[in-house]
């Protein structure tokens, strides 16, 4: 059951880690020289499918975190790695909830009104706590590889 656990922890992690700096490091540079009105709909296509996969990383990551330290040591005798990573990831999970609730349907309900300024002003909203998250998750990302050595 361990391996199981972990494995889908793993790849849960990579899944939100890794789009957020593919969207991050790759997507926003790349559509920067596009008309604002052309690049806001384009993340407001991009959104609703990265979403959906971080709400799942969420749920995955929550249930085989957990089950992972109930397998392994319990709440109570846990490793400073493990007491770090859970800090980081309630963090993370924070941010996200902060983010999909208040500036994300700000977002769309602006971009649908056609009030391009307001999108674009809520999108940078995003792009922040984005950025912020994604520090969070490759940090949280080395402290998993790093495991016992800490």
């Amino acid at each position: 059951m361990l391996p199981l656990a972990i494995g889908l922890h793993t790849l849960a992690a990579v899944i939100w880690v890794g789009g957020m700096f593919f969207a991050h490091m790759v997507l926003r540079p790349a559509v920067g020289p596009m008309t604002p009105k052309d690049r806001l709909e384009l993340w407001s296509r991009v959104f609703p499918r990265f979403f959906a996969w971080v709400w799942a990383a969420v749920i995955v990551l929550t249930v085989t975190g957990y089950g992972a330290i109930f397998l392994t040591t319990g709440l109570f005798d846990m490793q400073i790695h493990v007491m770090a990573m859970m800090g980081t990831a309630t963090v993370m999970m924070g941010l996200f909830v902060l983010l999909y609730c208040v500036p994300y349907p700000r977002f769309m309900a602006a971009l649908a009104a056609g009030d391009l300024p307001g999108a674009a002003g809520h999108q940078a909203t995003i792009r922040r706590i984005v950025t912020v998250n994604l520090a969070l998750g490759l940090l949280t990302s080395a402290i998993g590889a790093a495991g016992r050595t800490f």
